[in-house]
């Protein structure tokens, strides 16, 4: 190692930060949020080192670097933009052996600020050793997104009953797996879930237990998002590394499943077009619970987000049911991905004060009976898998009022490197759908933001058979597409 790692204790401590700028400001906030009593030399200093010094929060000195000012400093950070000022800054303190930083200069420093994960009082430093300070940040935007927020009040927690832990679970290896057991399991959920007291709680039980409570499963909903991985939120990316078994849709694609736990269980739950939907959501359900009671953590990966026509409720009633614990992780609807990756705001001032989304797959192929709430012109609509039945639902839209040429648009797997958008009017799209051989999945947007997709596009290919009818001097005429591109 070119350095060896600490963590030191400020707080109380006088440092003194050198320099008056932006990176100054950072640096006294950064030991700041450490405690530390913070002294800025400078003979001039940006408006917020200022403002920092009027609320008594840092003390503010309004010179050029003179040696006398490290006096009695147990660390110095150099953030001025003069290297010969450092450099003789860095020489003072070496010989008062106070260790110094001088930023972004690894060869007058002594000691290195590192990229920072911050779950107080559980902190991830990395450092590069001054090498490649771009190369540690971008390691710590990775790890960002694997630690949830709450593993600072877990370590609270655990800091409490320490003593306890350590009383009861005197073997190394038991007291490790109490402590797997504390993250993983309830004690880790309950906080993820804002229960601190609940958390407490059943720390205390499992404290009153002669060995270490034995492995708990639970099942997390998590919504995948439309397909393109960018889309995925930080608790899903944290829910996909944490998992033992992935019980995932058809419409999950393969470069969310990549970023999964290697060692998982995955096991496709898909439903195929024409198949037994009943049959299959049952055996999703007695999966869920046979790897859930087997203390393992399942991840139900549904395309889209779980609660908008992907059936969630129905499996969590069924997890409730069988006492299995759960939790939630929303993913972006496919409604919201698809509309602005074709450049389509699903309201809009000048054209939809609302927007109702539809599924035209119903429950044991019930119909929709609500046609006149549907043909509102200045709500948007959204329909989900209603490719197979886009003739019939253009027809009967026309039927009940909404006008023929209405502005639509076919989305065609939103998000992924595939997707085509095809905008035309509504009674054409179902045609100009087979022309151009749309398959699922699609998502048909009905209103006039739909045409704002001619502009705004800037996703994939875009086919544009649109001919809005306009009115001049008494006569109908048609307005010519743009070309598909």
């Amino acid at each position: 190692m070119q350095l060896f790692p600490l963590f030191a204790n400020v707080k109380d401590k006088a440092v003194l930060v050198v320099g008056g700028g932006d990176i100054a400001e950072r640096k006294v906030r950064l030991v700041m949020a450490a405690g530390a009593r913070v002294t800025v030399l400078a003979p001039h200093c940006v408006d917020t080192l200022h403002t920092l010094a009027q609320q008594g929060k840092i003390e503010l000195v309004n010179d050029h670097y003179h040696a006398r000012y490290i006096n009695d400093k147990w660390l110095i950070i150099a953030a001025t933009d003069k290297r010969p000022v450092n450099q003789v800054i860095a020489t003072d303190a070496l010989a008062q052996r106070i260790l110094v930083n001088v930023v972004d200069d690894p060869e007058l420093s002594s000691f290195q600020v590192p990229a920072i994960v911050d779950r107080s009082p559980l902190i991830i430093a990395i450092s590069s050793s001054g090498a490649a300070p771009m190369i540690a940040r971008r390691v710590r935007e990775q790890l960002e997104t694997l630690f949830d927020h709450s593993l600072g009040k877990l370590t609270q927690l655990a800091e409490r009953y320490r003593q306890q832990i350590r009383t009861q679970q005197q073997n190394m290896g038991s007291r490790r797996r109490f402590y797997d057991w504390l993250v993983d399991g309830p004690v880790g959920q309950s906080l993820r879930q804002q229960h601190p007291a609940k958390a407490e709680e059943l720390l205390l039980q499992a404290l009153e237990q002669p060995s270490a409570p034995p492995p708990t499963g639970k099942v997390i909903l998590v919504g995948a998002g439309p397909g393109d991985p960018g889309l995925l939120t930080l608790h899903a990316l944290r829910a996909l590394n944490r998992a033992d078994v992935i019980l995932y849709d058809r419409l999950v694609s393969q470069e969310i499943l990549t970023l999964a736990r290697r060692d998982a269980i995955q096991i496709n739950v898909g439903k195929e077009l024409g198949g037994p939907h009943h049959t299959t959501q049952q055996s999703i359900h007695e999966l869920m619970v046979e790897h859930a009671l087997a203390g393992k953590t399942v991840i139900r990966l549904k395309g889209g987000d779980g609660f908008i026509f992907g059936r969630g409720g129905e499996e969590l009633q069924y997890l409730q049911r069988h006492g299995v614990d759960y939790e939630v992780v929303p993913g972006i609807t496919a409604a919201l991905a698809c509309a602005a990756y074709s450049g389509i705001p699903l309201t809009h001032r000048d054209h939809a004060q609302s927007v109702q989304f539809v599924t035209a797959h119903r429950k044991e192929d019930s119909s929709i009976s609500e046609w006149q709430a549907l043909c509102e012109p200045s709500q948007t609509l959204v329909v989900y898998m209603g490719l197979k039945q886009l003739g019939s639902l253009c027809s009967q839209l026309q039927q009940y009022g909404r006008a023929v040429d209405t502005p639509c648009a076919l989305i065609e797997n939103g998000s992924r490197s595939t997707q085509r958008t095809l905008v035309a009017r509504l009674n054409t799209i179902y045609e100009y759908g087979i022309t151009h051989q749309f398959n699922a999945p699609s998502l048909l947007i009905i209103g006039p933001v739909a045409a704002l997709a001619r502009e705004l596009h800037w996703y994939g290919e875009m086919i544009d058979h649109y001919n809005p009818s306009t009115i001049k001097n008494g006569c109908t005429e048609t307005m010519q597409p743009l070309n598909a591109r």
